[in-house]
């Protein structure tokens, strides 16, 4: 049994949606090819997704009572998602590296809501649900585009 709660988890969760927020912008503003177009909206779109769930969830954090990130280290302190920070990636392993980190963020989801149901928070368990539909979407998306 973990003393894990559902604050701290969903603490995390916030740090990887940055995270991946920010390596999703990063393979936007770097990627090239021949479905540069494609891949350059499509990266954008699912960028401003993951961005707009932020809000919401610190949101959730301080409407349960606890603290939420406070720093771009506080942020780096928790992620799970890891950065990439090379200097070129190849479009198909853009989206790739993308796509498994989406999953992992439903992971990160999947506990959140488990630890949320165990607390009997019913808005942050019934909410969760919606980021973990639109990870998965943009999952399917990402694996979808690299089928040729």
């Amino acid at each position: 049994m973990t003393n894990r709660s559902h604050i701290d988890a969903l603490n995390d969760a916030l740090a990887d949606s940055f995270a991946l927020y920010l390596k999703t912008k990063n393979f936007h503003w770097h990627v090239s090819g021949p479905h540069f177009r494609d891949y350059h909206l499509l990266l954008d779109e699912q960028a401003a997704q993951i961005l707009a769930m932020t809000d919401p969830m610190a949101e959730r954090v301080r409407k349960q009572g606890g603290r939420t990130l406070t720093s771009i280290g506080d942020i780096a302190r928790r992620q799970r998602i890891a950065d990439n920070d090379a200097a070129a990636v190849d479009a198909a392993a853009m989206l790739d590296e993308l796509r498994a980190d989406n999953l992992a963020l439903v992971a990160a989801f999947k506990e959140v809501k488990a630890l949320a149901d165990a607390a009997d928070d019913n808005a942050t368990s019934g909410i969760v649900d919606q980021w973990s539909d639109e990870a998965e979407q943009r999952a399917w998306f990402l694996l979808e585009s690299l089928a040729r």
